[in-house]
């Protein structure tokens, strides 16, 4: 009796302290991801001279592109480095921990003009891409340990449903209260207010409180999770760094659920990005934006709260078809809002709604590739197998990166742009790339996702019943 108290109070234990980690660290990716590039076209180059600051903002966001795509073939080989780590911590929480602290100081030192080093271009571009490098390096490690900690800390695919989801309730909130505080706190810690957006001060101190929440976060994980101990996680060999694109390429499941998130993830992201600008341009309310916000947390928080029920009734593909459904319908109210604010705003919290929820169906589908691949390789990777979602997360952000910069200066939204400098033409434009192509990538995504993705709940189940039948025979065979 005594045990199983136990075992239940460090479920709640390991469940809470997982959910406070991914509030930070959704917080962190949401601040970096959605609204670092916002800073860079408008507080970091914003001089008299629209040609440089065009200039430097184009330099920069190819910067950042080329960078994460280069990352992108370094993700898996930090993924085979977390699962070969050994320490009494675990293989996880290290990098959590480490990740988080090196990532969190270099977010801080971006939001900044670098001590005045931006009055000397090339210099200025030279430190920025060292500390960028670092901090997405960092940031990968302790991205791929954070989310890859699932399939470690239960084997049931129900048990990993309802950790997952408080982890995703978590992270949630700490994405959409973003949405909520970034104006106002950016404000209140401004000297000035440029274009209602602050100034470089406030962006600074946001950036800092953003950081210091992730790494309070990432303690709370290192003290407070706990993983599973059982042989279905031993390996008799460890994955060699030859041997980790072949690993990858092998699993089928991961390669179609790969692209599907790639396509889905790009057509969000965007939209996403591009909101704060619809505001403070299209709209001419940037405070207004904090009310969708608002909207969004709630929603986001009871649509996660329902996933385990709705997963359970109906199954996580028709969860996943309905929210696209949801989704491309917000992206047709964007396409008529023109400048009615609420309308717009009801938009916003249609098109987040179904989003955690989405995340959740991929994730979940993630996680039991895991035993598919060790069923089907005969080797378990759960770092290697689920630090791809993540580089897709960073493939797709690269590439909206890129596209929201072009946006920003193509629809005369960078520099000191006001709302009066906004034309007809520049909103058409901020429009075709805001609402027709991300629909566009969406129904791609899905289309994949529908045709090739296998994996459902009662496929593991099978998988892992096998497993438990031949795996420990599998590891006899070889000695």
């Amino acid at each position: 009796m005594e045990m199983e108290q136990n075992a239940k109070q460090n479920k709640v234990l390991t469940r809470t302290t997982y959910a406070f980690g991914a509030f930070g660290h959704d917080l962190f990716n949401q601040v970096m991801n959605s609204y670092f590039i916002m800073f860079v076209t408008n507080h970091l180059f914003n001089g008299s001279d629209t040609a440089a600051n065009n200039r430097m903002i184009g330099i920069m966001t190819t910067i950042i592109f080329v960078l994460r795509i280069a990352e992108l073939f370094i993700d898996p080989f930090i993924g085979n480095t977390i699962d070969k780590t050994n320490t009494k911590w675990g293989k996880f929480k290290p990098w959590v921990i480490i990740g988080t602290l090196i990532s969190g100081v270099c977010m801080m030192l971006l939001f900044s003009n670098l001590w005045g080093l931006t009055a000397r271009p090339f210099l200025y571009l030279f430190v920025f891409t060292f500390i960028y490098i670092v901090m997405d390096i960092f940031f990968s490690f302790k991205d791929i340990g954070l989310w890859s900690m699932l399939p470690a800390l239960s084997f049931d695919s129900l048990e990993r449903e309802k950790t997952a989801t408080v982890a995703r309730i978590g992270s949630t909130l700490g994405g959409t209260i973003v949405t909520v505080t970034i104006i106002p706190v950016i404000l209140f810690f401004s000297k000035t207010n440029t274009g209602g957006t602050g100034d470089s001060r406030g962006w600074f101190i946001y950036a800092a409180i953003a950081a210091i929440i992730a790494i309070l976060g990432a303690l709370s994980i290192g003290f407070g999770t706990r993983e599973v101990d059982s042989p279905l996680r031993e390996n008799k060999e460890e994955t060699g760094f030859k041997q980790v694109l072949s690993v990858l390429i092998h699993n089928d499941q991961l390669m179609w659920l790969s692209c599907a998130y790639l396509l889905y993830g790009m057509g969000a992201y965007l939209t996403n990005s591009l909101m704060l600008y619809y505001f403070t341009y299209v709209l001419g309310h940037a405070a207004m934006f904090s009310i969708l916000g608002i909207a969004n947390m709630i929603i986001g928080f009871l649509a996660v709260s329902m996933f385990p029920a709705l997963a359970k009734k109906f199954k996580r593909r028709n969860v996943f078809v309905s929210c696209i459904v949801i989704l491309l319908a917000a992206l047709s109210v964007f396409a008529f809002a023109d400048q009615n604010v609420w309308l717009v705003i009801v938009a916003g919290a249609l098109f987040n709604l179904p989003q955690p929820l989405i995340f959740l169906v991929v994730l979940m589908t993630f996680t039991d590739i895991v035993e598919y691949g060790q069923l089907k390789l005969g080797h378990r990777d759960e770092s290697l197998v689920l630090s791809v979602r993540p580089l897709i997360d960073k493939c797709a952000g690269a590439i909206v990166t890129g596209i929201t910069g072009m946006t920003a200066v193509l629809a005369g939204m960078a520099g000191n742009a006001k709302v009066a400098d906004i034309t007809a033409s520049n909103v058409l434009t901020f429009k075709l790339i805001m609402v027709v192509g991300p629909a566009i990538a969406v129904l791609l995504g899905t289309f994949i996702f529908l045709k090739k993705v296998k994996i459902t709940e009662a496929k593991h189940a099978e998988i892992v019943a096998e497993l438990e039948k031949t795996w420990n025979q599998q590891d006899d065979t070889k000695d």
